[in-house]
């Protein structure tokens, strides 16, 4: 298996960012196989969704519906509704796995691959990708 790090700053604000460029650029060349892209973080998630159309602002917009920054939440350390960042990886998981064939990411046209995290109190990210080769 072959793994690499990348080191993100997401900002001070609830964010969607694109990996699929940091993506591609890793299974160039590595023939078929499959890649897993993970956060190792408790507050953020990968998803695989069309950005660049409004769709990326449309997902933060209905996580905020779904998990609102209040007070409801029993996780209380951080910012106000920092509770509801511990949450959103059980909607938007902390990891996929994504088919490579010749050293090509196989997603639909639309399709790309996103960080995405709500987290304004810790803006330093890190993804793992795996390749495993098959």
């Amino acid at each position: 298996m072959e793994t690499a790090v990348l080191e993100l700053h997401t900002g001070g604000s609830p964010s969607v960012v694109d990996l699929t460029a940091d993506t591609a650029d890793f299974v160039r060349g590595k023939g078929d196989g499959l890649l897993n892209v993970f956060v190792p973080h408790a507050t953020a998630g990968v998803a695989i969704i069309e950005v660049g159309a409004g769709s990326d602002h449309d997902l933060l917009t209905a996580l905020n519906d779904l998990l609102p920054t209040d007070n409801r939440w029993s996780h209380v350390h951080g910012s106000p509704g920092h509770g509801r960042d511990h949450v959103m990886p059980a909607f938007v998981a902390p990891s996929v796995a994504l088919p490579v064939i010749d050293g090509v990411l196989q997603l639909g046209t639309w399709q790309s691959i996103v960080l995405v995290d709500l987290n304004i109190d810790n803006p330093e990210r890190r993804v793992r990708l795996s390749f495993l080769a098959g």
